[in-house]
């Protein structure tokens, strides 16, 4: 596939300088949506490489209590998918950071597959990712998205069979995002294990660089698993860090945070030139 996009464009930047990418997730509107656009802002000048921007639903079936409870307080706050791409439209002015979509589909069908990939191109998005949709149903938004010139990612588990690694390969784009553990989103004392032969298994079958999140907490943690991934996902360790710290102090805890996993990875998988 073509790697004409942002996202591909910083991995192939990335795998050429022998680092890592690092992927902070952020809940838009959670506390506002002001201080998520600031914070969008401080995590891209961090280091971030890749930010994945939450679209807040009432029902987030594949996230833990760190980022329920995000979503509710966003939606309290008056967040919605039109509002997180001004947002992303306000944001692009500002960084040329890739941005991803991440999202369930009941907001998405709700939009329209064609008026959200067309919306989201036009804010700046870059890619989408909508949890609930298997890749067997997501011919509507999968065709909308590469019509637009938007990836599309997927999801892929340690369950996951050959026929879903084959069906993911015919759709997806980017990246290919595996979650570590079966389970829901949360962060975790300890590094995933026993998943290296099944992110080279991916890798080598769908033909992505894989990204690996959910349970990834500490830089010692990102770090593990950058060892044999190309990118490492940090989300509800980083939304608790930054709801902990307060609406007042969240944009500087959020900046705090991705810094900390930026210098751990580059120490250990080679610095910024």
């Amino acid at each position: 596939m073509a790697k004409s996009g942002r996202i591909s464009r910083r991995l192939s930047v990335l795998a050429a300088e022998g680092r890592k990418a690092l992927v902070p997730y952020l809940c838009v509107g959670d506390p506002d949506m002001a201080t998520s656009e600031q914070a969008v802002l401080a995590a891209a000048d961090a280091g971030a490489d890749i930010i994945e921007l939450g679209v807040p639903f009432s029902d987030p079936i594949a996230d833990g209590p760190v980022i329920q409870a995000a979503s509710q307080r966003a939606l309290a706050a008056g967040s919605s998918l039109p509002r997180v791409l001004e947002m992303v439209a306000n944001v692009r002015t500002k960084t040329d950071v890739p941005i991803l979509l991440f999202g369930y589909y009941n907001p998405f069908f709700r939009y329209g597959d064609e008026a959200l990939a067309a919306d989201a191109k036009a804010a700046g998005v870059d890619g989408i990712l909508c949890v609930d949709l298997p890749p067997e149903e997501a011919a509507p938004l999968v065709k909308a998205c590469k019509k637009r010139g938007l990836d599309r990612i997927f999801l892929l588990a340690p369950t996951s069979d050959e026929p879903r690694l084959d069906a993911v390969a015919k759709v997806a784009s980017g990246f290919v995002y595996f979650v570590s553990v079966t389970g829901v989103t949360g962060a975790r004392a300890v590094a995933p294990s026993g998943i290296e032969g099944m992110v080279r298994r991916v890798r080598e079958r769908v033909g992505l660089p894989v990204g690996v999140g959910f349970g990834i907490s500490t830089a010692e943690q990102a770090t593990e698993v950058a060892a044999y991934a190309e990118l490492v996902v940090v989300g509800s360790a980083l939304v608790r860090t930054m709801h902990e710290a307060g609406p007042a102090r969240a944009v500087s805890a959020c900046g705090t945070f991705v810094r900390t996993l930026r210098e751990a990875l580059d120490s250990r998988y080679g610095a910024r030139p």
